[in-house]
């Protein structure tokens, strides 16, 4: 059936007449469909080989190369990215940061980071990030772990760890274990 295009209650029933139709002759695709079918086309294919991380280690020698590249302590960075996310390359947090480094979107794209999903590109958006607060921060690691969580305004606005429980116990975490940056 096709709408003749009739305005007011007539049209809204022939519509509904349509719909109706519509569903009783509906039959469901073979195949099941997936979130990532019903995006074909719109999202370039992943490429499977991107993704084939063995575990834990891979992921820690991952980070150290990400820390170094980055200029930053290998140590210290392993010790964010356990705090951050558990080792979980698609930790998602409630507040939208996502992946290993657990990047807020916008920052993310400022980082280049385009699949923050992606271990590699996570690990080096988030060692690149950390040093970017370095350098703001004039390489105090405590001022730069306080600015990783709670953004590096709250840190200047403080002269050092805003005074919310979640970043004192976060720097607290990070750096806890640590004798510092080597």
């Amino acid at each position: 059936m096709e709408s003749s295009g009739l305005l007011g209650p007539q049209g809204a029933m022939q519509r509904l007449e349509e719909l109706q139709s519509r569903i009783q002759s509906y039959q469901p695709p073979s195949a099941p469909v997936s979130f990532a079918s019903t995006l074909s086309g719109c999202l370039a294919p992943a490429d499977p080989s991107q993704f084939a991380i063995q575990g834990a280690a891979d992921l820690k020698s991952m980070a150290v190369d990400a820390a170094q590249k980055n200029g930053v302590d290998p140590a210290v960075f392993q010790s964010l990215i356990h705090t951050e996310s558990g080792w979980n390359p698609n930790a998602q947090s409630n507040k939208g940061a996502q992946g290993l480094a657990q990047l807020m979107p916008s920052t993310a794209a400022s980082l280049g980071v385009t699949n923050p999903l992606d271990p590699a590109q996570s690990l080096q958006g988030g060692a690149k990030y950390l040093k970017q607060m370095l350098d703001m921060f004039g390489n105090d690691y405590t001022k730069a772990v306080a600015a990783y969580n709670a953004g590096p305004g709250a840190v200047q606005r403080a002269n050092g760890i805003p005074p919310y429980q979640e970043t004192m116990s976060y720097v607290r975490k990070v750096l806890g274990g640590l004798n510092g940056p080597s």
